[in-house]
């Protein structure tokens, strides 16, 4: 069983956890990583810089400024997910990345080396499914989950088309537009989940917007397997510049937080017998 199904097979609220590689520095993005599986994410999804994020709001569009300003480059990135790896062997580890990046390196490269670094699972966000004719053999030669994103304008056969390639979990938009805090989430949530889960049996992460406990609250009521929050744990980079500490102690009140919202913490013991019954 894999990392993430392993995950997702716990059968309580999946918390997932985004962070831009290199962001606010190659150093002390992993002091961010490490804050965050220590605060209790349960899966963390780095994405890989780019200068072109267009599905991504301003607050992370700034953070792969910073990462790229920092110099961090794809090798950069895998050396991080080693590091994390070494870390937390059992957290499962999802890379969050722009097409032309694949591309460039080489897709079957690109999934061999993720695979190598530890990463559970690759979620390409620009790539339509009609395109992923080359990615599909690589991430199953290589091991590696391919999550896909489904927004709550998808038409329920193109959901179909989008399944047919996915592992892992299935990414849930929660609202029309790019990345980013919101005051309040979309009714529509139960919905888009209800009707996703009638064409997989894969779980259902909801992102995109989810920003504050009672969001992660309601995703989780919802019906979602898990919640992917973002812009609000990269924001808390960008509000405390040069202060290690302080990023450090913010996520970690943040997270807890969120995580709380979901449900109690269930404490060492019960992670590890999760984890060995997994």
């Amino acid at each position: 069983m894999s990392r993430i199904a392993g995950l997702f097979a716990r059968k309580r609220p999946v918390f997932i956890g985004f962070t831009v590689a290199g962001d606010p520095g190659i150093r002390e993005s992993f002091g961010v990583m490490v804050t965050m599986i220590d605060a209790g994410v349960d899966l963390l999804e780095i994405a890989v810089p780019y200068s072109d994020p267009v599905a991504d709001g301003p607050v992370i569009e700034r953070a792969h400024v910073r990462a790229l300003r920092a110099g961090t480059t794809p090798d950069d990135v895998f050396s991080l997910v080693r590091q994390v790896r070494e870390y937390a062997p059992d957290l499962p580890v999802v890379l969050f990345t722009y097409h032309n990046i694949v591309y460039r390196r080489g897709v079957d490269r690109f999934f061999a080396e993720a695979a190598a670094a530890g990463a559970d699972g690759v979620l390409i966000v620009d790539l339509p499914a009609e395109e992923s004719g080359e990615v599909a053999p690589s991430a199953l030669r290589h091991g590696v989950d391919r999550i896909v994103l489904i927004a709550p304008t998808t038409s329920p056969e193109r959901q179909r088309a989008i399944l047919q390639g996915a592992s892992g979990f299935v990414y849930l938009i929660s609202l029309e537009g790019v990345t980013g805090e919101r005051d309040r989430l979309s009714p529509g949530i139960a919905g888009l989940v209800g009707a996703v889960r009638e064409k997989t049996d894969l779980p259902l992460a909801v992102g995109f917007g989810v920003s504050r406990p009672e969001h992660a609250r309601a995703v989780a009521a919802a019906g979602a397997d898990g919640v992917i929050v973002g812009s609000a744990l990269v924001r808390i980079i960008e509000e405390h510049p040069g202060d290690e500490a302080g990023i450090c102690e913010a996520l970690h009140a943040a997270i807890r937080a969120m995580r709380d919202a979901l449900a109690p913490d269930p404490g060492p013991d019960m992670l590890r017998r999760e984890r060995v019954e997994g």
